[in-house]
């Protein structure tokens, strides 16, 4: 055979092995993996589930955690992963699945990493391994929020750009809806492709919010257009076989339940922009509410210039944009309360009001000790002890409810909270108690109330504080401090009335030492009441009557989110404008919003100042959120000068010299200038008086006055924006740091 022959034999049997593998299958592609930093939280990512990779030496940065399994979105994504034990601290891949918010967020110590407690966020997530499932794809891009309309290009997250995008979801069910609105705009990065049977169940759609700029030469204007990203973003399904189901399509849907939009640039006044208008003209409020004439919350609201805030306000909210139209709530409506457990109380009817000591509104649980150790004698004591109780603190639906659980060797409800509705029908139902006997276990009989008790179905409220009273005779024979934490996380009040406790020669056959400090709210002696002897216990009832009764010093029913007194200090100087002046009400509503607001509660005070001052409305003018949103939306830009010492020092004065005991005081100054006042010895005033001071500047703001009036740390305190369409983005991490202020009081 000749050279050319052999040569032309192999290049055949070259090109039939180089074909297709058998079956026709291609080699998987594999996986592109975007890498993020320790720092990077997984609301700033507006993808429902995604693919990361860690960084190592994450837990060093001590980047904030808050949770157990279920995470705030405001978390740091690697050290929640650490946490979960999904990632060392070398790093590695993570997946994340976004979820709805949680009512509630405990804290815990695992892996090196200490998370936090924190109530109610709007958005969640977990971790998982990052090794996908056989089929499916991820992005290889990851969506950011932010203010610029870019691509998120993979490789270096230094060299991350971000596109502006809102994270609110909307769920899509099994059949296309025949009046969606089909999406302007798709932002598709990689397609996800999965070879397992496509999922009818509720798949996330993110909304994004574009900025368009048009410029001329002498004005600049700004309109948001709302844009729909693709379900691409979610694992793929055919579009035949989903429907869009928006939230207002069913009228249960809890308000605070619902991931609202990020924070977009206000369009309450409809007019031009000019950073140096000093017109003092009233703005325009012809507001157009199309929904409220039909009823119907799936109408196409026709407003071009409304913000997503808005948007989400008009329709989740308890909102509209005239006095007149206000309709309060029901005085028998349940509010969320001190309680940071959240329960939904939709579903209850309303109450009768006609007894009970509306003062002392509180849900009380008596922990009564039944072991063997008490006796016949001191038992049938404890039981006079908690009848007179009853009767002096005038148990009914409008004051106080009280359950009583004994606890032994194992607890048992006596009965709940909702069982008995006077202080007469108390008194024969506690006289029947039989002592059950066995060892002193409160620690597990604080675990059962914070598992079991404060339960809608026990007849919990929500908006009153929970107590736990816990009467012991000489010490626990378990341990208290871990079944305690986790019930003051939960907003539990814990009160421990100890009688004959050890002396020094039995101090050594206490299981847990110090463990009144160890288990009560406070180590400063209001939440622990010791009895010298079993005899005496009767003459402690209006002590701790009075004690439980002081809804003010309840402080384990104390969140971030409604234990403050909230003043806002707004320039409303000539250089502000009328335009730019609503952006700032805006972002004092987008503020405001978050919290829970009620007279015992969080409440806000506003004062606008030039030369001159001017309250605006003072502490608990207005005591719930949709009467104080229409405050601060009806509030009239004044003009004139920059005094902004002054205006410190007034709202000292007309505001936080009535602000309630025990309640944070929080001062957020807002500017754009320099005072032509002294600003150093009003803070300096202020912040003597326990008041946690934020400074924001903008535009032209001074960054020496700023630090002066903020507290330190001034990195934590002080903000500044180049322009008043930026202040949104500062929303999050105000509210991010007073919480994490919050969560990190000492318990003395």
């Amino acid at each position: 055979m000749s050279k050319a022959t052999l040569t032309a034999v192999f290049i055949v049997f070259l090109l039939t092995s180089s074909g297709a593998k058998p079956n026709g299958k291609n080699k998987k592609p594999k996986q592109a993996v975007p890498a993020i930093e320790c720092d990077m939280r997984a609301g700033k990512i507006i993808l429902p589930e995604f693919i990361v990779k860690c960084p190592a030496n994450c837990r060093e940065t001590k980047e904030k955690v808050y949770g157990t399994g279920v995470f705030a979105s405001i978390s740091s994504i690697c050290n929640a992963a650490i946490h979960s034990g999904v990632i060392t601290n070398s790093g590695g891949k993570v997946i994340v699945m976004k979820m709805a918010g949680q009512t509630i967020y405990k804290g815990s110590f695992a892996n090196g990493v200490r998370s936090l407690s924190l109530p109610n966020w709007r958005e969640s997530f977990s971790v998982s391994v990052g090794k996908p499932k056989n089929g499916v794809t991820y992005p290889s891009t990851l969506v950011f929020v932010s203010s610029r309309h870019t691509t998120v290009k993979t490789g270096d997250p230094k060299d991350l750009t971000y596109s502006t995008a809102s994270p609110v979801t909307e769920a899509l069910e099994a059949e296309p809806s025949s009046t969606a609105a089909p999406p302007t705009t798709t932002h598709v990065t990689t397609p996800i492709t999965t070879s397992a049977k496509p999922r009818v169940t509720t798949v996330h759609k993110v909304r994004e919010a574009g900025v368009h700029r048009q410029e001329t030469s002498t004005t600049i204007r700004r309109q948001l257009h709302a844009s729909s990203a693709s379900a691409a973003l979610s694992r793929v399904q055919p579009q035949s076989e989903r429907k869009q189901h928006t939230a207002q399509s069913n009228p249960a849907f809890a308000r605070r339940d619902w991931p609202h939009p990020a924070y977009a640039r206000p369009d309450w006044f409809s007019g031009t922009r000019r950073p140096t208008d000093s017109s003092p003209s009233v703005p325009n409020t012809d507001y157009k509410r199309s929904r409220m004439s039909t009823g119907d919350p799936t109408a196409l609201d026709p407003r071009p210039d409304n913000t997503e805030y808005e948007h989400w306000l008009y329709n989740f909210g308890q909102y509209s944009p005239a006095p007149e139209e206000h309709k309060p709530p029901s005085k028998t409506s349940p509010t969320r309360g001190f309680n940071a457990r959240g329960h939904d109380l939709t579903a209850r009817a309303p109450e009768l009001t006609s007894q009970g000591d509306p003062n002392c509104k509180v849900d009380i649980a008596f922990l009564m000790d039944g072991s063997w150790s008490i006796g016949k004698r001191r038992f049938k004591i404890e039981k006079d002890f908690l009848v007179e109780v009853s009767q002096v603190i005038n148990v009914g639906v409008a004051g106080p409810m009280m359950g009583i659980i004994q606890y032994g060797d194992d607890p048992v409800t006596e009965f709940s909270l909702k069982q008995f509705s006077s202080s007469k029908d108390l008194k024969p139902a506690i006289s029947k108690i039989v002592q059950k006997g066995g060892l002193s276990n409160v620690g597990k009989a604080l675990s059962y109330i914070n598992e079991h008790f404060f339960s809608d179905a026990n007849g919990n409220r929500g908006g009153a504080p929970n107590v736990a009273v816990v009467l012991v005779d000489g010490w626990p024979t378990d341990k208290v401090e871990e079944a305690s934490r986790l019930a003051r996380e939960s907003g539990i009040n814990i009160f421990f009335v100890t009688i004959e406790g050890p002396d020094e020669n039995e101090k050594q056959n206490v299981v847990e030492t110090n463990f009144v400090d160890k288990a009560v709210c406070r180590t400063n002696g209001f939440f622990s009441l010791p009895i010298m002897s079993w005899f005496a216990l009767r003459k402690e009832v209006q002590s701790l009557v009075k004690r439980v009764c002081d809804t003010d010093r309840l402080v384990c029913s104390k969140t971030c989110l409604n234990a403050n007194d909230i003043a806002f200090v707004i320039d409303g100087s000539s250089s502000v404008g009328t335009g730019n002046f609503r952006t700032v009400l805006q972002f004092v509503a987008n503020v405001t919003q978050e919290f829970e607001i009620s007279d015992t509660d969080t409440r806000v005070g506003i004062v606008q100042y030039t030369y001159e001052q001017r309250l605006e409305f003072a502490f608990g003018q207005h005591n719930n959120k949709a009467d104080l949103l229409n405050a601060i939306k009806r509030i009239n830009y004044w003009s004139g000068g920059t005094s902004t010492g002054a205006a410190i020092t007034f709202a000292a004065d007309q505001l936080f010299s009535k602000s309630k005991p025990n309640k944070r005081k929080i001062m957020i100054v807002i500017t754009d200038g320099r005072s032509y006042d002294d600003v150093r010895a009003p803070a300096l005033a202020v912040h003597g008086k326990g008041v946690i001071a934020y400074s924001i500047g903008i535009a032209w703001a001074a960054q020496d006055e700023l630090e002066y009036i903020a507290t330190d740390p001034d990195r934590d305190h002080s903000f500044f924006v180049d322009e008043f369409d930026n202040l949104y983005k500062y929303v999050s991490k105000i509210i991010h740091n007073i919480c994490n202020e919050f969560n990190s009081q000492p318990r003395n």
